[in-house]
């Protein structure tokens, strides 16, 4: 998989559940001089704590840690609602809730969005990529090679995908679409487990794929 016995730590769908976040940070054995942690987007919306999950990330990449974080639909509607377009789509889509977060603890009681905050949407990835994985929020549209895909897909794409036997050269790591546990086939690995919903927050280790929930 990679020199060193280094190991690929992906994580699913953590829209704003800290707690889940912390736990399953304590729980996986990331190894902080070799290992690298690959974020599938979704840090944000529906749970309490938007603010903290992007703030936690933002920590792990200032310790130097190996972290790659990907853009998730939620990121796409935030970066959006942070230019004053399509509000009311983000904030019945759960932007509410970060709305608030990001809100808490201001005397005039707005929404104030830190610069390094609004830095950490723009340099989010579409995709990410290795030798043997790739990487992305929802998937891709089969057929399509893996340069050319539609922002819409790559941030949006479900059942095209997900039922499709379509072969991109490589296994595909996604999130986006929750299922009550993690979706295994032979070209591709789900890990929203629906963390938001009441259920687990899943990281897949790999080549190993070995899977640690919380």
């Amino acid at each position: 998989m990679s020199d060193n016995g280094r190991k690929i730590y992906a994580v699913g769908d953590i829209h704003g559940m800290l707690v889940k976040l912390e736990r399953l940070l304590d729980r996986i054995p990331f190894r902080d001089d070799r290992d690298r942690l690959v974020f599938l987007g979704d840090y944000v919306d529906r749970g309490p704590d938007s603010r903290g999950v992007v703030h936690r990330v933002l920590q792990l990449v200032a310790r130097g840690l190996d972290v790659v974080c990907l853009r998730g639909n939620h990121e796409v509607m935030m970066e959006n609602y942070l230019k004053d377009e399509d509000v009311a789509f983000f904030l019945v889509n759960g932007g509410a809730s970060t709305v608030h977060s990001y809100s808490v603890g201001n005397e005039d009681g707005r929404c104030v969005v830190p610069d390094t905050h609004k830095s950490f949407l723009r340099g989010l990835k579409k995709f990410y990529e290795t030798d043997d994985y790739l990487f992305v929020h929802a998937g891709f549209r089969p057929g399509v090679p893996v340069a050319d895909q539609a922002d819409d897909d790559v941030y949006w794409i479900r059942d095209e995908f997900i039922a499709s036997d379509y072969d991109f050269g490589k296994k595909v790591i996604f999130g986006h679409t929750p299922f009550l546990k993690p979706f295994v086939d032979r070209r591709k690995i789900g890990i929203d487990t629906g963390a938001v919903y009441g259920n687990k927050l899943t990281c897949v280790c790999l080549p190993d794929e070995v899977f640690y929930s919380v």
